[in-house]
């Protein structure tokens, strides 16, 4: 992205001017103006779209949505709280309600 809005790579955040962060957005709002290639972006759903911010948070809740909507094994486990990347759940992972042992007095 910065190759592309003409800054120096080494130079740090606070070292950007108003110019430089204004190239930098524009980048990132209209990436194909730029040639950026598809598999840059962030969303592959057949038009390789580049989400920003809180439409990335609204795009992810959407997605949830639609996979507990349909019935999806990973949105089952988002619903139930399980692990949904493949980790082992046997032992660990488990969090929510616990059940305490009172002690005899």
């Amino acid at each position: 992205m910065l190759r592309k809005a003409d800054i120096d790579l080494p130079k740090r955040t606070g070292e950007l001017t108003e110019e430089d962060v204004e190239g930098v957005i524009t980048t990132m709002q209209n990436p194909h103006q730029y040639m950026i290639p598809d598999w840059f972006f962030n969303v592959k759903d057949g038009k390789h779209s580049q989400v920003l911010a809180n439409g990335l948070d609204n795009k992810f809740h959407e997605n949830l949505e639609q996979m507990k909507k349909i019935w999806a094994h990973r949105g089952l486990c988002h619903f139930w709280g399980l692990c949904v990347r493949g980790q082992h759940t046997k032992t660990t992972g488990h969090h929510g309600c616990t059940v305490h042992v009172s002690k005899k007095k």
